[in-house]
């Protein structure tokens, strides 16, 4: 019995080391060059450079190692250093190190370029060339498409046709591997999904693809597999026996910003749940795979998303509810419409709200409601997984006059304080028989008194190392446009006629309510 208990410690050990530790001296990434597409826009400019910056600050980066940024402004090397410093200077997630990011401004090299231009990408070539000889990259480069999706196709094959990526190694006078990492939305329905999918293989393998989500890098997500997988008290009680319904919320309390023209193509479906959600719900409804690896992980979650029964047409209407934020105010600021925002038509019908009713058709879910929503300008900024057990059969207290009780509940909150609470009855002291909902929380940012890493730091180190398991295959891409295609073309065909039909800072349409009110159940306050 001893022999097995250390064992099952061992197992443990490994778990949390191979899924949430990982920012160990195991997992330095080899010598390389990251290139990055569209570093002038946001992403690259507030969240990619100053993430690898706090990498290298971490000791994480190898000694040598360059960035490579190509945009179309008109920056030198020198001034896009520069902008970049400032907005790690005001970054509230980044400490500044004057002297270390000296050290890591010297890296930086910038290319001026349209992302059609072939002379560029000579240049970008002649460029990595001289480092790869300087500094002893060994050809290892990871190129980032930090771009509008509509610039994909063009730089995939302009890399190709350069002899900077391609199936055949060697081209160019290159070794050395070649990733490259995608942004969302991957495609914009299932067939240019499918079709970008073909575009990208005919340069790279599939191994060497990475489509990214974010969200996949936060401590709570990664930590879901520990909560479950390590922990022998809960995965008994993970099934249809004990789980009453599942809410999965993504919140956000701001607007579109400056993205009209991105949003108006987009909309909250193809922005947030063919993505974020479905992501999310894979994690939670997963069986146990067999490793800790790329694929025997996403192979369970690919089995997930193939076992949510697809709406039908006819089902649409009834099991999903859309929304668009009007005017309002928004911690106590009032803000405007989303037919107001810039770029966005006065008549606009492209919807900022959702929320849909799955179910899942396995041994483990069947009958087990799963809601997910998600929307823009609603009262608070909260993402949150909810598990919600099932009442005691027979309440024993009821003799006693106690009233209804609350069901157990497991919140697994992911954005903006990660960590987890648990819900469960207790008796309020005294004479009299009360009973009270209490929680049992845990607090990433107290418990552990280490600085954690960004969403972003995380899935950065690990494409340069080569781990892929945070990331979608392209069957787990395709297979979740298939599920919200039935949603997209309902939509299409019957525009709204009562948009805006929530007030922003509220908690979107009142058809919501209903959605989920009907089977008798309540949304999460949060």
């Amino acid at each position: 019995m001893e022999s097995r208990a250390v064992g099952s410690a061992g197992m443990e050990t490994l778990l949390v080391d191979r899924l949430r530790e990982g920012l160990t001296l195991r997992r330095m990434p080899q010598p390389s060059a990251a290139v990055i597409f569209g570093a002038t826009g946001d992403l690259a400019r507030n969240r990619l450079i100053p993430d690898l910056y706090n990498l290298g600050r971490k000791g994480l980066l190898p000694g040598s190692f360059a960035v490579v940024a190509f945009a179309r402004r008109p920056f030198t090397s020198e001034t896009f250093r520069e902008q970049v410093r400032e907005a790690v200077r005001e970054s509230p997630e980044i400490r500044y190190d004057a002297t270390t990011w000296e050290n890591f401004a010297a890296r930086i090299h910038y290319i001026q370029s349209d992302y059609t231009d072939p002379q560029g990408y000579a240049r970008l070539g002649a460029l990595l060339a001289d480092l790869d000889g300087r500094l002893g990259l060994g050809g290892n480069r990871l190129f980032y498409l930090a771009t509008p999706p509509s610039a994909y196709e063009a730089i995939i094959r302009h890399l190709a046709e350069a002899g900077l990526a391609g199936h055949g190694r060697g081209r160019g006078g290159t070794t050395g591997w070649k990733r490259i990492i995608i942004e969302k939305p991957f495609g914009s329905d299932l067939e240019t999904s499918r079709a970008l999918n073909a575009k990208v293989h005919e340069v790279f393998e599939e191994g060497e693809i990475y489509r990214i989500d974010h969200y996949l890098g936060k401590e709570t997500v990664q930590n879901l597999m520990i909560f479950r997988f390590a922990n022998t008290i809960l995965e008994p009680i993970w099934t249809r026996q004990y789980v009453d319904h599942v809410q999965i919320t993504v919140a956000e309390s701001g607007g579109i910003g400056g993205r009209g023209g991105y949003y108006e193509e987009a909309g909250v479906v193809r922005d947030i749940l063919q993505n974020h959600l479905l992501q999310l719900l894979t994690l939670v409804a997963m069986e146990p795979p067999a490793a800790i690896e790329a694929d025997a992980v996403r192979n369970e979650k690919v089995k997930i998303l193939h076992a949510i029964r697809p709406l039908a047409p006819g089902e649409v209407e009834r099991l999903t509810v859309r929304g668009q934020y009007g005017r309002g105010v928004v911690e106590g600021r009032e803000v405007p419409g989303y037919r107001q925002e810039e770029r966005v038509a006065p008549d606009s019908v492209t919807p900022t709200y959702v929320a849909v009713r799955f179910e899942i058709d396995n041994w483990r879910w069947a009958g087990v409601p799963f809601y997910l929503r998600s929307g823009k300008r609603l009262a608070k900024r909260v993402t949150e997984i909810a598990i919600q057990f099932k009442l005691p059969p027979l309440v024993l207290f009821q003799q006693a006059g106690v009233g209804a009780m609350q069901p157990n509940m497991l919140a697994l909150n992911i954005q903006p304080d990660e960590g987890i609470a648990l819900r469960f009855a207790a008796k309020v002291p005294g004479q009299a028989t009360r009973i009270r909902p209490v929680n049992m929380k845990f607090d990433y940012g107290t418990s552990f008194g280490t600085e954690e890493p960004t969403a972003y730091e995380r899935l950065l180190l690990d494409a340069m190392i080569g781990d892929r398991t945070l990331f979608a295959r392209h069957d787990e891409v395709e297979k979740a446009w298939a599920l919200v295609m039935p949603i997209l073309e309902v939509w299409a065909a019957h525009p709204p006629t009562d948009f805006p039909n929530y007030e922003a800072g509220t908690w979107g349409p009142p058809a919501a309510r209903s959605l989920i009110e009907r089977d008798g159940r309540r949304w999460r306050r949060l």
